[in-house]
C-alpha cells in the first residue's frame, strides 16, 4: 500500500499537541475582534471631528485628529500582527496533522512555528498597549485644551506660578 494512514493513537497524540495552538488561535481571534471594534470607533470619531465647522462649539477638538490618526496606525499594526499570528498558528496545526499523515517528525518545526506565532502575537499586544497609552494621552490632551479654552473665556484662573 502506497499510503499508510495514521492510527487513531497517532491522531490522538497530534490532537493533544495542537490544543495549545488552538487556544492561542481563540485568543488571537478575540483580540482581533476588540481591535477591529476600536479601529471602527477611532475612524468614526475622526470623521466626526473632521466634519465639524470651524464655528462649531466643539471645533477646538479638531486638534485631536492627529492623535486619532496615530492611534489608528497603531491599531492597524496590531491587527496586522494579530492576523499574521493567526496565519502562522493555523499553518502550525496544518503541519502537525500533515506530518502525522506522512509520518514525519514535526516537533522541531511545530516548536519553531509556535515561537513565531507567539512572537507575532506579542507584537500585536505591544502595538495594542501603545494605542491604549496614546488613548489616555488623548484624554489628558483634551482636558488640557478645554481648560485653556475656559481660561481664555475667563471662566478659570490660570494656575499659580511659583
Amino acid at each position: 500500500m502506497l499510503f499508510d494512514a495514521p492510527t487513531i493513537e497517532q491522531l490522538s497524540i497530534v490532537i493533544s499537541q495542537v490544543t495549545g495552538p488552538a487556544f492561542l488561535l481563540a485568543a488571537e481571534a478575540q483580540l482581533l475582534g476588540v481591535l477591529v471594534s476600536r479601529q471602527d470607533r477611532i475612524v468614526d470619531r475622526a470623521r466626526e471631528l473632521a466634519d465639524l465647522d470651524d464655528g462649531h462649539a466643539q471645533a477646538h477638538r479638531k486638534v485631536e485628529v492627529p492623535i486619532l490618526r496615530r492611534r489608528a496606525v497603531l491599531v492597524h499594526r496590531s491587527i496586522y500582527w494579530g492576523v499574521a499570528s493567526c496565519v502562522v498558528t493555523s499553518f502550525l496545526v496544518i503541519v502537525a496533522f500533515a506530518s502525522a499523515f506522512f509520518r514525519f517528525r514535526h516537533e522541531f518545526g511545530a516548536g519553531f512555528l509556535f515561537m513565531i506565532a507567539m512572537g507575532l502575537f506579542t507584537a500585536a499586544l505591544v502595538a495594542f498597549a501603545l494605542e491604549i497609552k496614546l488613548a489616555y494621552a488623548e484624554i489628558d490632551a483634551a482636558d488640557t485644551l478645554m481648560r485653556q479654552r475656559d481660561r481664555r473665556r475667563g471662566h478659570l484662573k490660570a494656575p499659580a506660578q511659583e
